[in-house]
């Protein structure tokens, strides 16, 4: 469940036999593809369960985050607090731009919950959407992703971590948001360079973050993100709802048991 044990060759030299490896959620940033295929070992993951609650995480993190839940909470409850001051203020999500950062199917369904907020919606994807796709939740697509950092108020990272993705949000793309932007992450903590966001958060290039994912995981208890007031961290909870991973769990011994059968796998990474 945690990517133990490694999959590493020396492990795959210790099982000759094994046929399947099945990994729970959508990544499989953690799996060498070519390294267990030259071995003959499947691959099956999880990919569309996950998705209705990784977009309602998207949701919360944003609202969360725009409203200061968080702080709001903590200074409701604390022993101190004597008076709810009245130029404690958060920002509109109503009727702002959101930026959507991989436009896959969490992403859509990310823009389909927004345009009920009567977001703006701009994406940025490898590959444009289909027109009635795109009318559908009111969606305009950025082929340059330096326009949409510059035209958002909220950026959400839904995208796969791969190779082309690693660190695609960088200092400089921090710098071409809106200094009162808010990233929101809920992809892969290896997509955004976390240093150059704690300089961003600290200096306010941006104005907050919200993150469901970070790296490592969890983060040293020193680390400066967990110091800083303006972000929300959540312990990758973007599909941690019992009946999904129930179904999660089904799913993965499905395709074990299809693999160990010699049957077509269903969920096959291929």
């Amino acid at each position: 469940w945690h990517h133990k044990p490694d999959i590493n060759e020396e492990l795959l030299q210790s099982l000759p036999n094994l046929k399947v490896v099945a990994s729970s959620g959508v990544g499989i940033d953690h799996l060498d593809l070519k390294l267990l295929s030259s071995y003959g070992v499947k691959v099956a993951n999880t990919p569309f369960i996950v998705s209705t609650d990784t977009a309602d995480m998207g949701m919360a993190l944003m609202l969360a985050s725009s409203r200061r839940i968080v702080e709001g909470h903590e200074m409701a409850v604390s022993p101190d607090t004597e008076y709810f001051s009245a130029d404690w203020l958060g920002v509109e999500v109503s009727g702002e731009t959101l930026g959507i950062v991989g436009m896959g199917t969490i992403g859509y369904k990310v823009a389909q919950r927004a345009k009920a907020f009567e977001m703006k919606i701009l994406y940025h994807n490898r590959n444009q959407r289909k027109k009635e796709e795109e009318s559908a939740v009111g969606a305009v697509y950025c082929k340059k992703i330096d326009d949409l950092l510059q035209q958002s108020d909220f950026v959400l990272l839904a995208m796969n971590l791969t190779p082309q993705t690693r660190k695609l949000i960088g200092k400089r793309e921090l710098e071409l948001m809106k200094p009162t932007a808010t990233l929101i992450n809920i992809s892969r903590g290896k997509v955004v360079d976390q240093d150059a966001l704690v300089e961003a958060l600290q200096n306010k290039v941006i104005r907050a973050a919200a993150l469901d994912v970070t790296y490592p995981e969890p983060l040293p208890r020193d680390h400066p993100l967990l110091k800083l007031k303006n972000v929300i961290i959540t312990p990758h909870i973007g599909s941690a709802t019992k009946k999904t991973r129930w179904v999660m769990m089904e799913e993965m011994a499905e395709s074990i048991e299809a693999g160990l059968a010699g049957l077509p796998i269903p969920r096959e990474v291929l």
